[in-house]
């Protein structure tokens, strides 16, 4: 009789071990510092955006490979919605929708902004945090 062959633990890709790393950052900060720390990890030529791409393509076909890469990037997502959940209402900007939906919405608009031009990456941060309520905090 053959012995069952032990299940091997897949190592981390650096794409989600930088999701959670960034994950881990952004908990507990306040909503601006979290958006521009977001904003700073996805801009065009940063290693995240890079790493989170090669990962997925690598992922295609591999049902593990794609939802370990899916649950690092939920870790942020969830990471993001705490904040806006703890977030003043008066501090929410014009989209007014639950934690858990602007999470998704402004960690979207984060990504984005891997595939734009350098030159556009401040301005593409204004907008995100006036689409978050803090326009008038951005500096």
């Amino acid at each position: 009789m053959r012995r069952p062959t032990p299940q091997r633990t897949p190592r981390p890709t650096s794409a989600e071990t930088r999701l959670l790393r960034l994950a881990r950052e952004i908990t507990g900060l306040p909503l601006a510092a979290a958006l521009e720390t977001l904003a700073a990890a996805w801009t065009p030529g940063a290693a995240l955006p890079r790493d989170v791409a090669q990962a997925f393509l690598r992922s295609r076909g591999d049902k593990t490979s794609a939802l370990a890469l899916a649950w690092a990037r939920e870790q942020v997502r969830l990471a993001l919605e705490e904040i806006f959940a703890a977030a003043p209402k008066p501090g929410r900007g014009p989209v007014q929708a639950a934690p858990d939906t602007l999470a998704w919405l402004l960690l979207a608009a984060c990504e984005s902004i891997a595939h734009e031009p350098p030159s556009a990456v401040a301005d593409r941060v204004r907008a995100i945090l006036e689409l978050s309520g803090l326009g008038a905090t951005a500096g």
